[in-house]
């Protein structure tokens, strides 16, 4: 079988977690009635192009801006470091694997340091973000399924175990995987994570990179159920894609809506702690039916095909396919 890597206790630089993403959408009205009213993401600021938005509970400025684009397209994904030492650092890192970067400006953060990762992703790494007053107690600006926090990307990765051993080197540790049986069995799945719960990114094999979906933290599984009521009656049903359900992998209860571009949000609660330095990773097997939903319930083909495509990037076939259980 496909080794598993041994986690990197001392990094290279700092990653603390998942922080912000950036989506190109084609109309920022239409977009912001979804991500707001519907979905009750809190609106901290707009421009002519752009809507930036935050979680009750966090207190950085955003951790989604919506840019208006001619086409659907992830932009970036942003991660936040421990300092603005582990700025230099990264960048340094950066230099030394011939990995393409630069500082660039962005509103509302500090120094930001955009990078391509090996597999040809967008990502951006940041210290300092203008901070806002925290919502979380002001229940009044609660609404639809009362997102907190931002908490974890999920990406189609053509090459799942290469970009699993670079995530790894810079510290992220691996929870859980899913593989082939057999004596060959190739990772086709995996999660990891920096902050201590189950995953900050995962990958999964596919034609990419493309951004499979992103994640918010919800209260309650009362909470999403909640939400599948107020889309089914407020014309979203057709955006109701999965769920709602409890995962195998990371035991969360989900709900999977896509917005009216396409981009696929995961709504999520209940996972369990991970900040422990011996816990193994867990492996599950790709016929597994539990692994998808702890109840047996395949995904859709959607889910497996489709994702955002990265704005610039060139994508690649996946280095196999994987035989997986699939909703008829």
């Amino acid at each position: 079988m496909q080794p598993v890597p041994k986690h990197v206790h001392e990094p290279p630089f700092n990653i603390v977690r998942s922080s912000y993403l950036t989506l190109g959408v084609t109309d920022l009205a239409r977009s912001r009635a979804f991500y707001e009213e519907t979905l009750g993401l809190h609106v901290e600021d707009r421009t002519a192009d752009a809507i930036y938005l935050r979680g009750v509970e966090e207190r950085q400025h955003h951790s989604l801006v919506l840019k208006k684009a001619s086409e659907p397209a992830a932009h970036a994904l942003g991660f936040k470091l421990a300092s603005e030492e582990d700025l230099d650092r990264a960048a340094r890192f950066l230099e030394s694997k011939d990995i393409e970067h630069a500082f660039v400006e962005r509103p509302y953060q500090g120094r930001t340091l955009a990078a391509v990762d090996p597999l040809g992703m967008p990502v951006e790494l940041c210290f300092k973000m203008e901070t806002r007053e925290r919502l979380l107690q002001q229940y009044a600006h609660h609404k639809g399924v009362h997102p907190q926090r931002l908490d974890h990307f999920n990406i189609f990765a053509p090459d799942v175990q290469g970009a699993m051993n670079f995530y790894v080197s810079l510290g992220f540790r691996l929870t859980e995987y899913a593989q082939e049986d057999g004596p060959n069995g190739r990772v086709a799945a995996a999660w990891l994570h920096r902050k201590g719960n189950v995953h900050d990114l995962a990958l999964t094999n596919g034609r990419g990179p493309r951004l499979h979906h992103f994640a918010y933290w919800v209260p309650t599984a009362m909470h999403i159920i909640h939400l599948c009521d107020l889309m089914a009656t407020t014309g979203y049903l057709s955006n109701l894609e999965r769920g709602p359900g409890r995962h195998g992998i990371s035991n969360a209860f989900f709900l999977y809506v896509r917005c009216p571009d396409g981009h696929r949000i995961e709504f999520y609660t209940s996972d369990y702690q991970t900040m422990d330095p011996d816990h193994e990773p867990i492996r599950w097997s790709l016929r597994d039916p539990r692994r998808q939903t702890l109840w047996g319930q395949p995904a859709p083909r959607s889910w497996f095909e489709e994702g955002s495509p990265f704005a610039g990037a060139s994508e690649r076939a996946a280095l196999f396919k994987a035989d997986v259980l699939v909703a008829s």
